[in-house]
């Protein structure tokens, strides 16, 4: 029986070894942790509505769950064209290598002076004692912001910033002290946002001026520093704490590998998320797949990763594999399914965000919209172990 070695606990591998499963398909799944992180609700942590067992799955749930083979072990090399991982305590094998590891994060001058809500999954409540401490000091500076990638500017995660600060900003009304902090969302693009479409970025712009949430757009990241973050033009702007979100990059076990990457350092796929190797005229036979972050997104200018495109590939890949070992011809592409989808939260509601070839929209959702979102991880950590029924689609 054909065995699928899949590297990646997260968005992706999950979806595509719960998906190979239904097919029967024997699945290994190698994840460097033992657990599948739930980043979309992850927001609450820092604010304390929601803790990291919240938004944490083990992984040895799901392998209960689904059947499928899990081991805990970090990657270091990926040859691809043997199908082979070596790790730091063996090395797998399958007939078909589906690569879901995520990507890295672009480098910044003093990132020691900062934390990331989309990092790794620990940061998450260190941000939330940071904030705690400045609670308790009485006032403060709070920067939060996030980064570009000017060779894949698919790769950025500027949504998770947005919901952060909207959320700590409702915490600190809440308590009735929001007037003793200085809020500043910081991004170098002039319009942070703008792939959502002009209806959402002009929406963004009027709850920016309803909270007081000062903007810095549009001046190039020099360095963080202790106290701050310095730009280009060597002004600086004053924070007690900085919450970032560096843009992707390419994982850096890509570089141990015989993949073939781009400059940003991602895996080369085409529309069925097959890798597209150059070994020889054809790339089939090595039956090697990437899918997520770890790949290239290709698509109009607008677009953007996020974890239902990554469950939409890791669904098609694994019908692709089945089709290829039930020898027919049928594949499915992802390209027709590049959408910006998200519930941005505020805390006390959220925003239905949609972009697509049609046009982009936002539409307010008052108080329901937070519980929508709430509902929403509740599905998402049920449907994934089996214990209620997948809506289609999601």
């Amino acid at each position: 029986m054909a065995n699928v070695l899949i590297l990646g606990g997260g968005f992706a591998g999950v979806e595509a070894a719960i998906y190979l499963r239904k097919n029967n398909i024997d699945v290994t799944l190698v994840s460097d942790r033992d657990y599948f992180y739930i980043y979309p609700t992850s927001i609450w942590i820092p604010t304390g509505e929601a803790t990291m067992e919240d938004v944490s799955v083990p992984l040895r749930d799901l392998e209960k769950a689904h059947g499928f083979r899990l081991i805990i072990d970090e990657v270091k090399e990926i040859r691809s064209k043997e199908r082979r991982a070596i790790c730091a305590n063996g090395e797998y094998q399958g007939d078909y290598l589906v690569v879901a590891m995520g990507s890295g994060k672009m480098k910044h001058k003093g990132s020691d002076h900062f934390l990331s809500i989309c990092g790794k999954p620990e940061e998450a409540p260190k941000i939330k004692a940071r904030i705690d401490a400045l609670i308790e000091k009485g006032s403060g500076k709070i920067a939060m912001g996030f980064g570009g990638n000017p060779k894949d500017p698919s790769n950025v995660r500027g949504g998770p910033a947005f919901e952060v600060i909207f959320n700590l900003h409702n915490r600190l009304k809440k308590l009735g002290i929001r007037d003793k902090y200085e809020l500043t969302f910081f991004a170098p693009m002039e319009k942070p946002g703008a792939r959502m479409g002009p209806q959402a970025l002009k929406m963004m712009d009027v709850y920016f001026g309803k909270l007081d949430i000062k903007k810095h757009f549009g001046k190039k990241i020099i360095r963080f520093e202790e106290d701050g973050i310095v730009f280009e033009d060597e002004s600086k702007l004053e924070s007690d704490f900085t919450m970032f979100i560096p843009a992707g990059d390419g994982h850096p076990v890509f570089q141990n590998s015989d993949l073939p990457l781009n400059d940003s350092g991602l895996i080369m796929i085409n529309d069925y998320s097959e890798v597209m190797h150059d070994f020889d005229e054809t790339s089939e036979q090595y039956n090697v797949f990437a899918i997520g972050d770890s790949a290239v997104l290709e698509g109009p200018d607008w677009r953007a990763k996020q974890g239902h495109i990554a469950e939409v590939m890791a669904r098609n890949v694994a019908f692709n594999i089945n089709a290829m070992i039930q020898g027919d011809e049928e594949r499915k592409g992802y390209k027709d399914h590049i959408n910006i989808l998200c519930v941005m939260d505020s805390g006390d509601g959220a925003a239905f965000v949609y972009r697509s070839d049609k046009g982009g929209k936002m539409i307010p959702l008052p108080i329901v919209g937070h519980w929508m979102k709430k509902g929403w991880g509740w599905y998402c950590r049920n449907s994934k172990l089996g214990k209620i029924p997948r809506l289609p689609g999601m």
